[in-house]
């Protein structure tokens, strides 16, 4: 089944409102509607400034983080029906920084998912191994573990998976074709597992690590990666446009 690619930049703690707003404008001046879905994900405070440049616009905006509560006394936090009213398309979740610094485990990352399709926003989920883990050959016990906890029958059908290997995230190293293609086509026997042949066909499972124009058209040609979530690479237009054409 040919499935929509799909092209996400996350851009983690970088960019102003001001700033946010001139990245937009420049990124849209570079892009066609097409084929290849897009999203932006700005930070918290930019999220206004990149909705109003955005505006008539395909690209789509994605939050970088939510809570699983609607409302209540979380310092610092922010719930996804407050980021479905600022106009959120979706919202990413379980990103290994998340994990890592701010401790985030499978199970928060499920109730996450529930809230964000409770308040109508698309979630990308992520999952990764550390170099550790990859060097000990358990790459796919830790991604079907993390997966297996955040998702359950109803909510695999309803997602975007995005399967970031930790070790190649900033580090400019990146997955071999061969490897990231090795557990995307796990992911996606996983979700004939999970979800049936419905979540197979359809859901999408991006690429994140490292991704840049020169090595984007090679990754996403492969059969079961449906697109990239991509960081650095993404606070310059000209680069995330270039990747976004080698997605088409």
């Amino acid at each position: 089944m040919a499935r929509r690619k799909f092209v996400c930049g996350n851009w983690k703690m970088f960019k102003t409102a001001s700033e946010a707003d001139q990245l937009v404008r420049d990124l849209r001046s570079r892009l066609s509607s097409g084929q290849v879905q897009v999203a932006v994900a700005p930070p918290f405070t930019a999220l206004a400034a990149a909705r109003a440049a955005l505006t008539g616009s395909p690209i789509q905006l994605f939050a970088q983080n939510c809570h699983w509560e609607k409302q209540g006394a979380f310092t610092g936090e922010i719930s996804a029906p407050m980021l479905k009213e600022l106009g959120c398309d979706g919202v990413i979740l379980g990103h290994s920084e998340r994990r890592q610094l701010f401790f985030e485990t499978d199970e928060m990352v499920g109730r996450k998912v529930r809230a964000a399709l409770e308040a109508g926003l698309h979630p990308i989920v992520c999952c990764g191994e550390t170099l550790q883990e990859r060097e000990g050959n358990k790459t796919w016990e830790v991604v079907s573990r993390q997966l297996r906890g955040a998702l359950d029958a109803s909510t695999a059908q309803q997602v975007t998976i995005a399967y970031e290997p930790v070790w190649a995230i900033g580090t400019g190293k990146v997955a071999t074709t061969a490897q990231a293609q090795e557990v995307h086509a796990q992911i996606r026997g996983l979700l004939r597992e999970l979800g049936g042949a419905a979540a197979a066909d359809s859901v999408r499972v991006q690429y994140g690590g490292s991704v840049k124009p020169d090595n984007a058209a090679e990754l996403l040609a492969q059969p079961d990666i449906d697109g990239a979530l991509v960081g650095g690479a993404s606070l310059k237009a000209d680069d995330f446009a270039r990747i976004i054409a080698g997605a088409r």
